[in-house]
């Protein structure tokens, strides 16, 4: 009798989000299954293995980030030969699988022939993906992420079946238009379409904030394998609920992954480069990069909303950290009259 596998859920390629610092923390904080880098552009020629490790420091440790979770390697760009070059030299430096990009809806990429304007091009899209597949080993998977399409969904279905014909092992989906960006609504029922037309592995992605919409998401689209964007970013516990974990993460303990996530980055500028993993960051750029996490954070905690009031305007990161810590002080302290008074 044959036992199906569990579901798996990816944490998403994020561009100026999911750096390697973010997905050392959320993969600390969160059972994922594996995570995608930030995309790396390819244009017209290989790049040197340094622009590869930059992007994906965890090619130093096997391909895992310092919690063990599988980091895959995205490539975006449009010039077949010249993706399937750069693909083969990642998987030579140990990307275990490859990801191609037709989701990114950013203007300055699309303007460029990258991301999800390609899919007004299916026979492009299935020369890239082929060119790739026969590129890389037949051991390491090849994937691809798209949206339904660029103004609308008229070549949705000669993208995912192009995709396949050229070889992919399996395809995320991002379940809108690269017009409609990132407004509400996902539509889930497009991708159950998808799933309908083709034989390989469907994963969803689009608008999972919490366990609710995950379950909707599974039941409309036909998934039970999810990729976690914006929410697993907003609400780090979302993937351990979504695994069965019902722990409680509180303030205090986000606290803590907030601030290791901040001294990471500065203290990842004073090393050398030989010591150094990730992007190098000034002390300005690091509180910078903490804002905006903790911005995102403000959806689902209370918490957050007050400390990004306090150092929204804040430039020294000893301030920072003072703020941080003293709102642990006060959270804790309010729980416990809140205790008291029931």
């Amino acid at each position: 009798m044959t036992q199906s596998l569990p579901p798996l859920i990816f944490l998403a390629p994020m561009e100026g989000l999911t750096d390697f610092y973010m997905r050392d923390v959320l993969t600390r904080m969160g059972r994922y299954d594996a995570c995608v880098t930030e995309f790396i552009r390819v244009t017209d020629r290989l790049h040197p293995a340094r622009v590869f490790y930059r992007a994906c420091p965890e090619l130093r440790t096997g391909c895992r980030t310092a919690a063990g979770t599988l980091v895959h390697v995205q490539l975006l760009g449009s010039e077949p030969s010249v993706l399937a070059d750069n693909a083969a030299l990642a998987a030579e430096l140990g990307a275990p699988s490859i990801d191609l990009n037709f989701g990114c809806p950013a203007k300055t990429v699309n303007r460029h022939r990258g991301g999800a304007v390609l899919l007004d091009e299916p026979h492009v899209v299935h020369a890239i993906v082929a060119a790739v597949r026969h590129a890389v080993p037949a051991h390491i998977p090849v994937t691809a992420k798209m949206r339904l399409g660029v103004n609308d969904r008229e070549y949705m279905l000669d993208n995912a079946l192009g995709i396949e014909a050229a070889g992919a092992d399996a395809l995320v989906v991002h379940a809108r238009t690269k017009a409609d960006a990132y407004r509400p609504p996902a539509h889930w029922e497009a991708i159950a379409e998808i799933r309908a037309a083709v034989k390989l592995p469907v994963m969803a992605n689009g608008e999972i904030w919490t366990q609710e919409d995950a379950l909707r998401c599974r039941g409309i689209s036909g998934c039970s394998d999810l990729m976690l964007g914006r929410g697993a970013v907003t609400d780090p516990a979302l993937v351990n609920r979504l695994q069965g974990d019902d722990s409680v993460l509180d303030w205090a303990a986000l606290a803590h992954w907030q601030e290791q996530f901040l001294m990471a980055m500065v203290q990842a500028g004073s090393q050398p480069d030989e010591e150094r993993f990730g992007a190098i960051w000034t002390e300005s750029g690091a509180i910078g990069r903490y804002k905006q996490w903790l911005a995102m954070l403000t959806r689902s905690w209370p918490e957050a909303r007050a400390l990004f009031a306090g150092i929204k305007s804040m430039t020294r990161l000893a301030d920072v950290r003072q703020a941080l810590q003293a709102s642990v002080i006060q959270a804790s302290s309010a729980s416990e009259e809140g205790s008291s008074a029931g």
